[in-house]
């Protein structure tokens, strides 16, 4: 897995914020061994103005223009945040999806995706940027006039692939839209629990403790949405425990296959109630 080097991306954006010369060969992103190193990870709901692969190494030869504009996106904000907090948690690494995979290879996204699970799993901790949250918590109760489109909910909560990234790290550490600490996921269990039907022990102990059914699981994604119809069923591989090609374009196909391979590889009859 590619990894941000913290120390380098941060004072690659100081020497930028003081108009001095940038180190152009310095390696913003490094591969790191999941199983050895460790690092921070970040989970978030995507917006607009997010930052890739391309554009986090390039940024140093960039003329001042361009460079200006990508910094200036709220992706980019995420980044330079969770790499302050990072550093401040005495972390050297940190990954972020945006821009820690290069989305223009597919056997390198499909590899990412496979492995995504596994890589919140071993991560030393997470964190999780809601960015519609002001306050010190988030609700305990739906708010419809606050969060419209996401069923009363801060939109993290609704989002596909933020199950898994709630679920498989250890350590979940939840952060406000200033970065200011919400708390962490084991002493949030309850509300959690109440918001997503995860159960606490799940939340606390993660799935390898106490695995649920195949339908358990699909329940808790069921009214959880990805902007692409396939991410529907790519973002509950790892949490089924299945490892099945990436084919963007397939649509609900995909679905379809991940119901297959689930019935190939596992005993498990409540398949068949989806």
């Amino acid at each position: 897995m590619r990894l941000i080097n913290v120390k380098v991306f941060l004072e690659r954006e100081g020497l930028i914020r003081e108009g001095k010369l940038v180190d152009r060969r310095a390696k913003v992103l490094e591969f790191g061994d999941d199983e050895v190193t460790e690092y921070a990870i970040l989970s978030h709901r995507w917006i607009e103005q997010e930052v890739d692969y391309n554009e986090i190494v390039e940024l140093a030869k960039m003329v001042e223009e361009e460079r200006t504009e990508i910094r200036q996106r709220g992706g980019y904000q995420k980044i330079i945040q969770s790499c302050e907090q990072a550093k401040k948690d005495g972390y050297k690494w940190l990954w972020v999806d945006t821009c820690c995979i290069d989305k223009r290879s597919s056997a390198e996204l499909s590899e990412a995706i496979n492995s995504m699970y596994r890589w919140y799993e071993n991560s030393r901790i997470c964190y999780a940027y809601l960015h519609d949250v002001h306050g010190s918590s988030f609700p305990i109760a739906r708010d419809h006039e606050r969060y419209p489109k996401s069923k009363g909910w801060p939109e993290w909560f609704s989002r596909g692939w933020t199950l898994q990234e709630m679920i498989a790290p250890r350590d979940v550490q939840f952060f406000n839209k200033d970065w200011h600490s919400i708390g962490d996921k084991r002493s949030l269990s309850p509300n959690l629990e109440a918001i997503t039907r995860v159960p606490q022990d799940i939340l606390k102990e993660g799935l390898s403790a106490n695995r649920p059914c195949v339908a358990q699981i699909m329940s808790w994604a069921a009214y959880r949405a990805t902007t692409r119809v396939e991410d529907r069923a790519y973002s509950l591989m790892g949490l089924l425990d299945v490892n099945m090609p990436m084919l963007y374009g397939e649509g609900k196909k995909a679905f379809h296959r991940l119901q297959l391979e689930i019935i190939r590889t596992s005993n498990d009859q409540s398949i068949f109630a989806w």
